[in-house]
């Protein structure tokens, strides 16, 4: 089942995808509420609402050596940083190249949006907590990432986070193709089943500190691949079993 949220005449909603209509719901996870409505006549926005954006960094093995630091051996434990409320954007949105930066690259990775409070869970019942699951591009400031003391501005800048176009709710997030293309070109192809850290996992660990909500949004690390965008790229973060993101690169 695919779940939307959308903008319509008369405000953003929640639905689900049914045929080539979206059938509107009173909330996130409510009953639906009114007639179908054409999916060509709403304009897709993100797919959660979140009060936190927490992010998996270095978890693939690949990208970890690709980025130079194999050295330190594979981590011990999920690496985890935020992104700002600010960064979220939706299917079709722009990407902003700021203009204090020299090396905007994608990253295309599974997203996890939470259903119900979380706290202190077990990895075996981690994923019941889940909503859906959903495309996503950690945009990063690389030199940026690399220079500062903290992440704050290679990561949170505003537009970094683009996610959608659904959430997939019937889905095993334990071996599904991760794929991103730059203008059409493969430039990441990976499977989750390589994850260091799998999605259950990660979602418990951050339940032992934090309390994950409603809405709230999960970046599970991404594959081997990253690299350099420009100005005029599109950007696809095709998911096996969910769909694909569709963004382009416009001057920040």
């Amino acid at each position: 089942m695919q779940r939307v949220r959308y903008r319509s005449f008369d405000g953003d909603h929640w639905g689900e995808i049914d045929g080539g209509y979206v059938q509107p719901l009173s909330a996130m996870l409510g009953r639906p509420s009114g007639p179908p409505i054409p999916l060509g006549d709403v304009t897709l926005l993100p797919p959660c609402d979140p009060s936190i954006i927490v992010c998996v960094g270095r978890n693939y093995a690949l990208h970890i050596r690709e980025m130079g630091h194999e050295a330190a051996g594979l981590p011990k434990e999920p690496g985890l940083f935020l992104k700002g409320i600010n960064t979220l954007r939706g299917p079709g949105d722009d990407i902003p190249y700021p203009a204090w930066t020299q090396d905007l690259q994608h990253e295309g990775e599974l997203a996890v949006v939470i259903a119900r409070e979380m706290r202190d869970v077990e990895p075996d019942d981690a994923l019941s907590y889940v909503l859906g699951y959903t495309c996503a591009c950690d945009v990063t400031a690389r030199d940026k990432q690399r220079a500062d003391l903290q992440w704050v501005r290679g990561k949170s800048a505003d537009g970094f986070c683009p996610v959608g176009p659904w959430l997939e709710t019937d889905l095993d997030p334990e071996d599904v193709r991760v794929v991103t293309r730059v203008n059409g070109v493969v430039r990441q192809d990976g499977r989750t089943r390589d994850m260091i850290f799998p999605v259950a996992q990660v979602l418990s660990y951050i339940s032992r500190f934090m309390t994950l909500g409603p809405g709230d949004l999960v970046l599970t690390g991404t594959p081997e691949g990253v690299g350099p965008l420009q100005v005029g790229d599109t950007v696809e973060v095709e998911i096996e079993g969910i769909g694909t993101l569709i963004n382009e690169v416009a001057r920040g």
